[in-house]
């Protein structure tokens, strides 16, 4: 239990206060991608207007790391705590990604940020105790909900995606719903449960609180 508490404080300190790093190579997919040689080109509106989407991307991955601490912290199943903290780990990248869009936007964070990562540890924590397959339901539904969101961020600009010149932000977004769905699938395959409807609804009904809230705060 000591162990597990210090892992648990360790994540939040380093998720809330550390400047994220990404272990991959190249550390960002929009090192990747190909602008053909033109510049993002965006009026102070778009450029304002992205930086609140990659802000609440920002967020997401701020839940992303609580809850799966959260769950971690709290499974006595050793193989699933491998699973979420696998999982956290690989949700560190779109954290370092989203961060350093964030910065290049001159967007900053959500000042509510550590109020999101202790709800969604607290909710990791109850999923974990609810049994295995709850737990696992929970991360199916939360990464399909995110997978909707980032779904939206790559909608086109009338509609209220990003915008279309801002090529890295949507190659970063693109990267990262590619890998929430596998995560989904994942958990999918380990057993998870499906959620009842009013979870899931209300699950949903936070989400839309979270991302309106961090648009502007």
């Amino acid at each position: 239990m000591q162990d597990a508490l210090i892992q648990a404080a360790d994540r939040a300190l380093r998720t809330l206060l550390a400047q994220p790093a990404s272990a991959r190579q190249p550390p960002m997919p929009a090192e990747t991608f190909d602008t053909q040689g033109e510049p993002d080109a965006m009026d102070a509106q778009e450029r304002s207007h992205a930086g609140a989407l990659m802000r609440i991307n920002h967020v997401g991955e701020v839940c992303a790391q609580a809850l799966y601490a959260g769950q971690a912290f709290a499974t006595k199943n050793e193989a699933l705590r491998a699973q979420f903290i696998k999982a956290g780990e690989e949700e560190g990248d779109h954290l370092a990604w989203t961060a350093e869009r964030l910065a290049a936007l001159g967007a900053r964070p959500s000042v509510l940020n550590p109020l999101w990562y202790a709800g969604s540890f607290g909710l990791g924590v109850l999923a974990s105790r609810l049994g295995d397959r709850a737990s696992l339901g929970f991360m199916v539904e939360t990464e399909r909900q995110v997978e909707a969101h980032l779904d939206s961020h790559l909608a086109a600009p009338e509609d209220g995606g990003l915008p279309a010149s801002d090529h890295a932000s949507r190659a970063v977004v693109a990267k990262m719903l590619q890998e929430e769905a596998a995560h989904a699938k994942e958990a999918e395959s380990a057993g998870a449960a499906e959620l009842p409807e009013p979870v899931k609804q209300a699950m949903a009904a936070m989400a839309r609180v979270m991302t309106r809230t961090a648009y502007y705060l």
